[in-house]
């Protein structure tokens, strides 16, 4: 089985691996971001171990947000991408 899908793993290209590494690393790209723009607005001061009621409920609004405008870009971008593909989202078939 595959990581990424349920289906059973069949044999992998170095295009699949380049692909499945590059995803790895979008991912995590995207983690980062979220943390640093989530921290940075949310945490004021570190004098406490544990954060506050309002910096959690902040955090949490926070991550909510930024994945929700993350999944409207990438469904625009696919969108988009389906329209730019000669006769329509079909492709050449």
């Amino acid at each position: 089985m595959s990581w990424f899908s349920k289906e059973p793993e069949q044999q992998q290209g170095p295009d699949k691996v380049e692909m499945a590494k590059t995803e790895v690393e979008m991912m995590t790209d995207l983690y980062n971001k979220m943390v640093d723009s989530c921290f940075s607005k949310c945490i004021a001061n570190m004098k406490e171990g544990d954060l506050s009621v309002g910096e959690m409920s902040c955090v949490d609004r926070c991550v909510h947000k930024y994945l929700s405008a993350q999944e409207v870009v990438g469904s625009k971008t696919k969108e988009m991408e389906a329209s730019m593909m000669p006769n329509g989202p079909q492709g050449g078939s």
